[in-house]
């Protein structure tokens, strides 16, 4: 009994279910994308905005109810990679963003993990920095719009705005942002291990 308890404190407790839950949002997403069907876009964002919300409050409630463990250390990034992931492949298949940019962001994201995989070898830990976290807003809210793919016409607005269009400039600001914070989080990781070693 005290080990299910243990069990359900460490994985089945409310925001590991909830990061679970947003692996589960992935495949319809991934369904939805149909540039030939304005209404499946605006289903597929829709889905994809409720996942990267649902990650905020699955954090939020971690930190609230002293329930982060190592699970959801572990789960709650890696549900965010895959979902960016799968989702930037398919709108690459589906010509609505560039391979490169892709490539870019990708690549981004495999250097800061193996980075941080070698800072914690060393008991080095890498806080989220301001620009790791401009990145990913401008990254998810550029995804979001280039899944909506077609003109939409918002009021106040007289002419209808292109989304697959605003969506790829977030999406390179983010590549921007990206690579700025990955120098800055090197140089920081060569500071800290140079602090280290010298203790």
């Amino acid at each position: 009994m005290k080990r299910y308890e243990g069990f359900r404190r460490e994985i089945l407790n409310l925001p590991n279910m909830i990061t679970i839950g947003r692996v589960f949002l992935i495949p319809p997403v991934l369904m939805l994308i149909d540039k030939t069907d304005p209404w499946r876009c605006v289903m597929a964002s829709l889905l994809f905005t409720v996942a990267s919300l649902l990650d905020l409050i699955d954090g939020w409630l971690a930190r609230r109810s002293g329930l982060v463990t190592v699970f959801g250390k572990f789960v709650d990034p890696l549900a965010d990679k895959i979902m960016v992931a799968a989702v930037l492949v398919y709108l690459v298949m589906d010509d609505r963003a560039p391979a490169w940019l892709v490539v870019l962001l990708l690549t981004r994201e495999f250097y800061i993990n193996g980075l941080r995989s070698l800072a914690s070898s060393e008991n080095i830990i890498i806080a989220a920095s301001a620009g790791g976290k401009a990145k990913t807003a401008f990254q998810l809210t550029g995804i979001s719009f280039l899944l909506m793919h077609y003109r939409y016409r918002l009021p106040g607005i007289e002419e209808a705005l292109d989304f697959n269009r605003v969506g790829l400039v977030l999406l390179g600001l983010s590549v921007f942002v990206s690579i700025i914070s990955a120098v800055d989080y090197t140089f920081g990781f060569r500071e800290a291990l140079a602090q280290k070693n010298a203790e």
